[in-house]
């Protein structure tokens, strides 16, 4: 009889915390999506800002990532309960260069009465342009000013550029609680510290290969490739949405041979279809290279990271490289 009522009991929180599910699945909100009043609330457009943010906020931030797992970042926009969480949160913190092609109204979008603070993390980085042909020939959206140049808004995936992120973001969190900026500064110079000694093993590495071409799913290594002397050539533009046309790929092919390109890369969120197509025609292999817009259910089960990513990255293109 006792135990029939504990089991009763069990079941009964059990259902409790079904229906509360059910109800925030309903409403369009996770669990995860949930503020926290007890600390600093800070919202994320995608991973590699989400990363920053709660390596440097660590315990004294709740961090809520709008990009779920295994979403390609470009595909994503946000729905109105994304407005509605941003407008409660302290801090909203996006990449700009034009990666969030709607940031502008969804900044519009924020209540009348939000005291969120709102910063873009690209900002401080010497900006690159897309290549031109390709996004001209393509209609790739990744327009920034009146003058329809096309920025490349890539910036995290060379560590150099993360560095200044991670500065950046530092200071947003100390201006919204500076009762924590002790705990802000340990952070920092602990994510500091690993950032320079992944830029150190890139810088090193690299300098030792005579190949410097690597040919990529989608033009998003421009950065890694200015900071450490590689020359990318894309199968797609700055956005991996459209479909190259025939001529573009007959041109990579010729480059591939012509240049005794051994491997091309191919990318997690995005199919990789058109570069095995290209693979078979040129006689090569296939690596992946991350360009960390995201991470898969996989990787984010395995507790793989920013850092742990980048190495791996490395050890594709000397791979290649070499």
């Amino acid at each position: 009889m006792f135990q029939s009522k504990a089991n009763r009991k069990r079941a009964a929180a059990v259902i409790a915390a079904a229906v509360m599910f059910l109800m925030l699945s309903a409403c369009g909100v996770r669990p995860s999506e949930q503020l926290d009043e007890s600390k600093t609330n800070v919202v994320t457009t995608f991973y590699p800002l989400y990363y920053l943010a709660s390596q440097i906020g660590g315990d004294d931030v709740h961090v809520i990532n709008l990009v779920p797992a295994g979403v390609e970042p470009h595909d994503w926009t946000p729905k109105s309960r994304d407005i509605e969480i941003a407008s409660e949160a302290d801090l909203f913190l996006y990449n700009g260069a034009g990666l969030e092609n709607w940031v502008d109204h969804f900044l519009k979008g924020l209540s009348s009465d939000s005291k969120v603070k709102t910063a873009a993390m690209s900002e401080g980085i010497a900006l690159l342009e897309g290549s031109g042909e390709e996004e001209d020939e393509h209609g790739h959206a990744h327009d920034e000013g009146e003058n329809g140049s096309h920025t490349d808004p890539h910036t995290w995936v060379s560590p150099k550029s993360m560095l200044i992120m991670a500065n950046h973001l530092k200071n947003k969190l100390i201006a919204v609680d500076p009762s924590h900026q002790e705990d802000y500064e340990a952070n920092y110079a602990k994510l500091k510290q690993k950032l320079e000694e992944l830029d150190a093993r890139y810088t090193s590495e690299l300098a030792t290969v005579s190949r410097k071409d690597i040919v990529v799913s989608h033009q998003a290594f421009g950065y890694l490739a200015r900071d450490y002397g590689l020359k990318q050539v894309a199968i797609m533009g700055l956005s991996p949405d459209a479909e190259p046309r025939s001529q573009d790929i007959m041109r990579i092919i010729h480059f591939v041979k012509d240049n005794r390109i051994k491997y091309i890369f191919s990318e997690e969120l995005i199919s990789p279809e058109i570069a095995k197509m290209l693979a078979s025609e040129a006689h090569v292999g296939m690596l992946v290279l991350n360009p960390l817009e995201g991470l898969t259910p996989k990787q984010e089960k395995q507790g793989q990271d920013f850092i742990s990513i980048m190495y791996k990255n490395l050890d594709q293109l000397m791979l290649a490289l070499k």
